[in-house]
């Protein structure tokens, strides 16, 4: 079974109500993973506080991708392979594809610029 990390834009439909068969079977799978960096997108949400508990209360119960120096090493390297290939990355968006690629899993996502990443490292994308 897959490891499953979800983007920010694929969690943003799941909660406006859109199903998603991957992350629901992923959650019930225990498969589903988070990168720090979609929590705190996700939180920066204009909520109102029981929302805003609610929502974190879910998230913490989620595994984490681990972030150690190492993997901070290899977000800012997987940026430089990127940018000298063309193909401009924000740290988030790197963060978020490297926890994909250490984790070996799939990645969710709406987001058309991990389909960039993924067409030049060994990003694997969640077929919507």
């Amino acid at each position: 079974m897959n490891v499953i990390i979800v983007d920010t834009s694929s969690w943003i439909s799941y909660f406006k109500g859109i199903p998603n068969d991957d992350i629901d079977l992923g959650l019930k799978e225990g498969r589903v993973y988070l990168s720090p960096i979609v929590v705190a997108e996700l939180l920066s949400a204009q909520l109102a506080s029981s929302d805003r508990v609610e929502l974190a209360d879910f998230l913490k119960e989620l595994p984490l991708c681990e972030v150690h120096f190492e993997h901070w090493k290899k977000v800012g390297e997987l940026r430089a392979r990127l940018s000298k290939k063309g193909i401009n990355v924000s740290t988030p968006d790197s963060q978020i594809a490297q926890c994909t690629i250490d984790l070996n899993g799939y990645l969710l996502t709406e987001d058309a610029v991990f389909k960039k990443i993924a067409s030049a490292t060994p990003l694997r994308l969640l077929p919507r």
